[in-house]
């Protein structure tokens, strides 16, 4: 074929549309680019690809490139087809008459391109993946799906098919994709290439190769495996001193309690407000002789008020506006925000943390805003260090992890764990426990929850978790509420990282001249009697589980195997385990079918091949559809028949 250079990794094709390149980069793995400026360059933040050898046929119509089962037609008119052992599962679909049209390009004005590339749809292929967003799906097929961050949203450009392989958009720009039944189809409002991957494969083998890619976890500490407590806010150090106490008087383990924001004297301070919090050296070290740990939030706003402001501002550490304002963010006033893309403000911004925190005693961060927040979302209004906020705003996140676990690896050979509001591809090597944002206190959205999580771990993320009773909205003193909490709960002791938050209904007045007061209380027993010995027993119960859930994180560290998965992960022969978005596996041998409706005390459960036993009653069932009944202080859970984990419950 004509235009066409060969090497023994790489195939490069030159129509006038544009520059082609296809490379092997893991096994069963083939790398798409294509380049309309018509000059090939490389450019990689978070892919770790492998240079792979593989065999090429050509002749004077086409190209056919194979990896393994793996393999790519790419014709003279310059379409692409993607084969599993010489069938076609990924072609795609021209936007113009005369086939012809097959990638589309739109010059912007400053050198990048609107750009995109459509497939045709395939009859009864699912969709699981792109991040955590409520939308209430499972199965992403026949949605459409904005790629950006904002709270409660985090897009990861990362789909596994029913069909058996990974699509990976290697894109941080701004876009969007349609799953839609006429159409798949990716766009980039601001890029400079096409480019994304495609991986062969079960969803277990396409976890490991995307793992091989943008890099595994490390495995997770065991403090953070165990309850976490936490709420808007806790004022001052002896409310937070207060509530550990409390948990240990009641013999409750506790593994980490949280101190959220405006505990500071600014935004952009990084220090704790010497008015509330007297001793933090001292307070630290009675939670760490009580056995929990202490981990502190952090805002990547910043205002003139605050003593890092003209330092950063003057060494080019903020992110910068267009309009010239450099203010992105108001909130008790304008803010700026850290350009964490910039080497220089990670060093700076982490040894003030150092300085006021972790030397201090405080064990872990919390990196709240993490998209960053910006309103509004004018994306194309940011300059950063790495370029355009447009290009490669998704990908703020990655370096806000990279951040603190570089710091932390530079100073301890303890593993770190930074709670982020938000992800990219490869934030998980960087320690990053993903938690979904501040979202409603509904039954509406626990459900939506129990689905994003799901998708999220498609996406090789696997430390995940919500506010456990939702963010915003609850009033602790109703019935709606206290039933919700303890449903909650029980999902919260079978997700990756089990943690108590919330900014509960205000009841009382405002105790302290403070910028943020606290909410009503949030602990265990803040929700009735009743409740705090369901509360109680799930706790202990998450304690008896540490080992089984510590050996799952050792699996994602060495496999990229998420402990929170879909049931088709383990069963992908199973054509029903492709339609349920509301039970999963928990590890290897635990499926767990959270209630997840008002006043619900039935639910009709799958079970896989195999025998199963209902953990609250010992009994075994076969495969197929059963109804379990579950009361308020009831959860349903199957283990498999002989795995040693059913002694926990």
């Amino acid at each position: 074929m004509e235009n066409t250079k060969i090497t023994k990794n790489s195939v490069l094709y030159k129509r006038n549309e544009d520059l082609i390149r296809i490379s092997a980069c893991a096994k069963n793995t083939l790398r798409f680019e294509a380049f309309p400026d018509g000059e090939y360059f490389e450019e990689n933040f978070t892919l770790i690809p492998k240079i792979l050898d593989f065999e090429v046929n050509e002749n004077e119509n086409y190209v056919e490139i194979k990896n393994g089962s793996l393999s790519v037609k790419l014709e003279s008119r310059g379409k692409v087809t993607f084969y599993k052992n010489g069938n076609p599962f990924l072609e795609e679909k021209n936007e113009l008459a005369f086939d012809s049209g097959w990638r589309f390009y739109e010059s912007n004005d400053n050198g990048t391109y609107y750009s995109r590339v459509t497939f045709k749809p395939n009859e009864n292929e699912h969709f699981y993946g792109l991040g955590h967003e409520a939308s209430g799906q499972f199965d992403l097929k026949g949605s459409s799906f904005d790629m950006r961050h904002v709270n409660a949203k985090c897009s990861i450009p990362f789909v596994y098919s029913s069909l058996g392989y990974g699509f990976l958009w290697n894109n941080p720009s701004i876009g969007s994709v349609e799953l839609s039944n006429n159409r798949t189809r990716w766009n980039a409002a601001a890029t400079r290439k096409i480019d994304y991957v495609v991986i062969l494969g079960n969803p277990k083998e396409v976890s490991t190769t995307l793992a091989d890619l943008t890099g595994y976890a490390p495995i997770m500490p065991h403090w953070a495996t165990g309850f976490w407590q936490s709420r808007l806010r806790y004022e001052t150090q002896e409310d937070l001193l207060e509530v550990t106490r409390r948990y240990k008087k009641e013999g409750i383990p506790l593994s980490a309690i949280v101190c959220d924001y405006f505990h500071w004297t600014e935004q952009g301070d990084y220090k704790f407000d010497p008015e509330y919090w007297t001793d933090v050296k001292a307070m630290a070290d009675e939670i760490h002789e009580m056995g929990t740990k202490l981990v502190v939030s952090m805002w990547p706003t910043i205002n003139e008020n605050s003593e890092n402001y003209e330092y950063m501002l003057k060494n080019d550490m903020l992110i910068k506006t267009k309009d010239g304002t450099g203010k992105v963010f108001n909130f008790y006033g304008p803010q700026a925000e850290i350009d964490v893309t910039n080497p220089k403000t990670r060093e700076f911004v982490f040894s003030k943390l150092k300085e006021n925190y972790l030397d201090n005693g405080v064990d872990a961060l919390w990196f709240d805003e993490a998209e960053p927040e910006i309103h509004p979302e004018h994306f194309k209004n940011l300059t950063l260090h790495i370029g355009r906020g447009d290009e490669y705003s998704l990908i703020y996140p990655y370096f806000y992890s990279k951040m603190a676990y570089e710091g932390f690896k530079s100073i301890s050979d303890e593993e770190p764990v930074t709670l982020t509001r938000c992800a990219y591809l490869g934030s998980q090597k960087y320690g990053s426990l993903v938690w979904s944002g501040d979202i409603y206190s509904n039954f509406e959205s626990l459900s939506d929850q129990v689905k994003s999580g799901l998708n999220m771990a498609m996406c090789g993320i696997p430390w995940w978790n919500t506010d456990i009773g939702g963010f915003w909205g609850a009033d602790t003193q109703s019935d709606y509420f206290r039933e919700l909490i303890v449903r909650w709960f029980q999902y919260g002791v079978f997700c990756p990282v089990m943690r108590l938050h919330g900014n509960r209904n205000r009841h009382g007045e405002k105790k302290r001249d403070v910028k943020e007061a606290s909410g009503d209380p949030n602990e265990i027993w803040s929700f009735g009697e009743r409740n705090f010995e369901i509360l109680k027993d799930l706790i202990f119960l998450r304690e008896r589980l540490r080992p089984y859930i510590e050996k799952h994180m050792k699996i994602a560290s060495e496999k990229g195997y998420p402990i929170m998965r879909p049931m088709f992960f383990d069963f992908p022969d199973d054509e029903n385990c492709y339609n349920l978005g509301e039970q999963y596996m928990f590890g290897d041998d635990i499926l767990f079918a959270p209630i997840v409706n008002q006043g619900q005390k039935k639910k009709t459960v799958y079970l896989p091949k195999g025998e199963w036993i209902l953990t609250k009653t010992k009994e075994k069932y076969a495969e197929g559809y059963h109804e379990i009944s579950a009361e308020i202080n009831e959860f349903i859970a199957f283990v498999k028949d002989g795995a040693e984990v059913i002694n926990c419950f």
